[in-house]
């Protein structure tokens, strides 16, 4: 009797232990008992499943998204590409929703990689809500990017998501509209999914942000439209699918007129662009403007101010530079106003109202007559100032005028730089570069960027553009004319990075 009473009675006394221990031990944390329902919602969602679609050609499959949240407004993104929406629906007598999407188009099951990100609440800036990544063993092929590790400076506009940057973190310039429609091009949604490709390809963006097609930024003293401009401008900064975006430009070339042809009568003038950008001419404590907003944001994306367009007389500035052209007079005076407001901010304690950088372009002229008997490949390493423009640059090197100028003010001196746009059009003889390309000129033009440590990318405009043909004479893609030997020589230039 008495060993049959043993084991209980040690029972009881590790229990007692037990509870004495838990009780004064010092445990950090909450512990949350679940029931067995509770337990597998947590577990298993949200699920991701693919099937082959049933009747349609092609091999093609769906992507369904199982969760016990009902989410709205989604976005999936498909190994970088836009999936395109099917519908979504409630389990009948639970509390899981479902959403399915078609598979893009190029993408099959088959593949050895396939990665999955999904966003929510993309009507006022898409919120990362889960990602996930589907290997299959068997497959033959894989579509997994490479790890890219050289940077350089060099880069393009729209980059080709087929090209090869043979292991380079080079540059790529995109665009998109606060005005346009779900199915544009350059809508919110497909400029996003080809940023994330660009990322996953280790490229470093420039995200140009425009108001409309003809309009690069909202009228002059058109309020309505600056407030959706400004609502765009938030909805970029806070939309996670542009988390890896390097800097946000501002609009471009808003001193010429086609930039301002929704309103002509109210053109973009360098006060205006100053007060859109970082408040010129309001109260200090204002907060509407797109720096400020992008600070409250996301501190981390950097504000460049858009490019002006090199001799361009359509609009003139009223502080003038000492070369008095109004290209300059233009720059000058939207430099000394944003320097102005910076000073202002900072005087009530708004240290950060200065921009992070400036876009510039910097276009190539070969066919210069000032070039006489060098060679037209040269033109970057050659001075064209020429007299009737008061010794402005012709050429090139009509980067070192913008440098002038931007380190001319306090707040702005030594501000990152970056070539948003190069090319060897000839404005005066309309010659495109399929037409004029000397072999060599880009080559010469990276040298010539590599000793100026304040100018971090050169960007050639354009390497593809599929859908609009009338760029075909820039394409570094389409190869038309002499530009296979300016593609060429692009593909030497990456694989000669070091």
């Amino acid at each position: 009797m008495k060993k049959r009473w043993l084991f209980p009675s040690f029972l009881i006394i590790v229990v007692l232990t037990e509870f004495i221990i838990w009780q004064w031990i010092p445990i950090q944390g909450n512990l949350i008992v679940l029931n067995q329902r509770q337990y597998a919602e947590q577990s298993l969602f949200p699920d991701v499943q693919l099937t082959k679609d049933k009747g349609i050609l092609g091999g093609s499959a769906s992507v369904f998204l199982t969760d016990t949240t009902p989410r709205v407004y989604l976005e999936l993104l498909v190994n970088g590409q836009r999936a395109q929406f099917v519908e979504w629906q409630k389990t009948p007598g639970s509390d899981l929703w479902t959403w399915q999407w078609r598979l893009p188009n190029g993408i099959q099951i088959e593949q050895q990689s396939i990665r999955f990100l999904f966003y929510h609440s993309c009507h006022i800036g898409c919120v990362e809500w889960f990602n996930k990544e589907i290997t299959n063993e068997k497959g033959g092929n894989t579509n997994k990017f490479k790890f890219l590790t050289r940077p350089s400076k060099l880069g393009v506009v729209f980059a080709m998501p087929s090209r090869d940057w043979h292991g380079v973190s080079g540059w790529n310039v995109e665009l998109t509209y606060a005005l346009s429609s779900e199915k544009d091009y350059w809508h919110i949604d497909h400029v996003a999914a080809r940023i994330v490709q660009s990322c996953q390809q280790k490229l470093q963006v420039l995200l140009r942000a425009d108001y409309d097609r003809g309009q690069t930024l909202p009228p002059k003293a058109d309020f309505a439209a600056l407030e959706s401009y400004l609502n765009f401008v938030r909805r970029l900064a806070n939309d996670a699918r542009f988390r890896c975006v390097h800097g946000l430009i501002i609009g471009s070339g808003p001193n010429d007129n086609g930039s301002n042809s929704k309103a002509p009568e109210r053109k973009i003038t360098p006060e205006w662009y100053a007060q859109i950008l970082n408040g010129y001419g309001n109260d200090p404590n204002d907060k509407n403007n797109v720096v400020e907003i992008i600070r409250a944001v996301n501190p981390s994306l950097r504000v460049l101010v858009g490019p002006i367009r090199p001799w361009n007389s359509d609009q003139n500035g009223l502080q003038r530079f000492e070369i008095d052209v109004p290209w300059l007079n233009y720059m000058n005076t939207l430099v000394s106003a944003l320097d102005q407001t910076a000073q202002d901010k900072a005087k009530i304690g708004k240290v950060f109202a200065v921009p992070d950088g400036f876009a510039i372009q910097a276009p190539g002229r070969p066919d210069a007559a000032e070039l006489q008997l060098m060679h037209r490949s040269l033109e970057p390493k050659v001075d064209l100032r020429r007299s009737e423009w008061n010794g402005a640059q012709a050429g090139f090197r009509v980067y070192q005028d913008w440098l002038h100028i931007i380190n001319a003010y306090s707040s702005t001196r030594g501000l990152p730089v970056y070539i948003s746009s190069t090319n060897t059009y000839t404005p005066d003889a309309a010659k495109t570069p399929s037409e004029n390309y000397p072999q060599g000129w880009l080559t010469n033009a990276m040298m010539e960027i590599n000793q100026v440590s304040q100018i971090k990318a050169l960007c050639w405009f354009i390497d593809g553009l599929s859908s609009d043909e009338q760029w075909d004479g820039f394409s570094l893609n389409k190869r038309v004319g002499l530009l296979s030997d300016t593609s060429n020589e692009f593909e030497y230039l990456l694989r000669d990075t070091p």
